[in-house]
């Protein structure tokens, strides 16, 4: 992941795309798989998208404890 102010107007992007890292969790959230995401975004890694979707997992249990 990567953030530029003059790329998506700063919003944190996959690295070597202008995908917003958001877009990822628009589409699980509106129940589109994994696999539909990424044959959409064809220059976003399996092992990229997989590596965002554990980073946010972290970032929830560290903040509530659980």
């Amino acid at each position: 992941m990567t953030q530029h102010p003059e790329i998506v107007s700063g919003a944190p992007v996959f690295e070597g795309t202008r995908v917003p890292l958001a877009t990822l969790f628009e589409y699980l959230a509106d129940n589109y798989s994994l696999d539909e995401f990424l044959d959409a975004f064809p220059g976003v890694s399996r092992e990229a998208a997989v590596q965002v979707i554990r980073y946010g997992q972290e970032r929830i249990v560290s903040e509530l404890g659980a």
